[in-house]
């Protein structure tokens, strides 16, 4: 939902952000692919996105958040890094949380694709037609706040490494206060986090 001119490189010998604008003879795109390369040949664990440890403690505060390292750690890291960045970064740290809790409630829904990337990526192509308007929106995603980013990649890292998932109940929606979606009508509300309401799909009972 944010855009600017500016790019993020990420160095082989480790992840460096770097000001500025892509110069004039170096394609954006091109820019792009080195900054995924990079992250892409870090380890990528995908069990980590379908399960939760009770053994990793998170306090959801900025101060907390900034004495946690930053790393990287694959594609789904990568994914959920830039979902965090592009539909949450003016969140406070317990809304950035809240929406990567969605994100991986839906990796393990068996409803939605089961991989972070798929996920986050449904229905991109058509424009507004996708599950994060990010994606569709006809808008060149530019990282342009470096300092932003490695706060959210920090929490994307703890969530793909299995940090619990208690505040948005089992979510897999949300929106901003801003709107009132007719889906919403047809789901379970869950909680009230910064700008956004989240919702959970309903629990089916059984026939029998």
């Amino acid at each position: 939902m944010f855009r600017f001119g500016f790019s993020l490189l990420l160095a082989a010998a480790g992840l460096v952000f770097v000001a500025g604008t892509a110069s004039a003879d170096t394609p954006l795109g091109k820019v792009f692919d080195t900054e995924r390369r990079a992250i892409d040949s870090q380890p990528d664990d995908r069990l980590a996105s379908l399960m939760t440890r009770p053994d990793l403690s998170v306090e959801y505060s900025p101060q907390w958040l900034a004495s946690q390292s930053f790393k990287a750690s694959g594609s789904d890291w990568r994914c959920l890094a830039e979902a965090l960045y592009f539909e949450a970064r003016g969140e406070s740290v317990k809304g950035q949380f809240a929406v990567a809790e969605v994100i991986l409630n839906r990796v393990d829904s068996g409803v939605y694709p089961d991989d972070v990337c798929a996920v986050v990526h449904q229905g991109t192509g058509r424009k507004y037609q996708c599950q994060f308007t990010y994606t569709c929106d006809g808008h060149e995603d530019v990282i342009a706040e470096p300092d932003a980013f490695k706060r959210v990649g920090k929490i994307a890292y703890l969530m793909v490494s299995g940090a619990p998932r208690p505040l948005t109940k089992g979510a897999t929606h949300y929106h901003t206060r801003a709107v009132s979606p007719r889906w919403a009508r047809r789901l379970s509300h869950t909680a009230s986090i910064g700008v956004h309401e989240f919702y959970r799909m309903p629990t089916r009972l059984s026939s029998n």
